[in-house]
C-alpha cells in the first residue's frame, strides 16, 4: 500500500474512532429538546440503564416558584461526563423558565435546558433556574446523566432537598 494512503487511511480511523468514543463532548445538540425519545440522547446501540440502578440524584431546592425566583438545582452521585436536565412545568409538563449560565455549561433556552458544555469527569454540577417572570406555580427537573457514551440514566426526575 501507498504511504501516502496509508497515512489518510490511519488519519479517518483515527478522526470516526474519536467521535464514536466521545459523542458530543460539548454537550446535547439542542434537537435532544424534541427527539422521539425525550432527554435520552442517541448514542448507536446504548440505551438507557433502568432508573433504579441510577447513582445519581437530581436534587432541587424547591418545587415551588413564584414570578423572579431561583431554584438552584444539582446532579449528585458517582463521577459522570455529561448532562442534559430539562425544566418542566408539574401541570402540564411543558417547559418552562430560563437556566443560569455557569461555568462549563450551554443552555438551550427553546426548551428551557441545560446541558454540559466540556468532556470532563465531574463529581457533581449546581445550576440556577429562573422563574418565569409572570407566573408562579410547581415545577420539577428531569433529564439524563451520562457516566459515559454508552453507560447513561435517561428520565430521572428532581427530588426536593429538605
Amino acid at each position: 500500500m501507498h504511504p501516502v494512503r496509508y497515512i489518510t487511511i490511519l488519519f479517518a480511523f483515527v478522526v470516526f474512532s474519536s467521535i464514536s468514543v466521545y459523542g458530543f463532548p460539548d454537550g446535547a445538540p439542542v434537537d435532544a429538546c424534541v427527539k422521539p425519545r425525550p432527554n435520552q440522547p442517541y448514542h448507536g446501540e446504548a440505551r438507557s440503564q433502568p432508573l433504579n440502578t441510577s447513582p445519581y440524584k437530581i436534587l432541587s431546592s424547591s418545587s415551588q416558584y413564584v414570578p423572579g425566583s431561583q431554584i438552584t438545582v444539582s446532579i449528585r452521585g458517582a463521577s459522570f461526563q455529561g448532562f442534559f436536565i430539562q425544566a418542566r412545568d408539574s401541570n402540564t409538563n411543558k417547559w418552562i423558565g430560563s437556566w443560569e449560565q455557569t461555568p462549563n455549561t450551554k443552555i438551550h433556552a427553546e426548551c428551557s435546558a441545560v446541558t454540559h458544555a466540556d468532556p470532563r469527569e465531574k463529581e457533581q454540577a449546581t445550576f440556577i433556574w429562573n422563574a418565569p417572570p409572570n407566573a408562579r406555580g410547581s415545577v420539577y427537573f428531569t433529564g439524563t446523566v451520562l457516566k459515559d457514551y454508552a453507560t447513561f440514566w435517561s428520565d430521572l426526575v428532581s427530588q426536593v432537598t429538605q
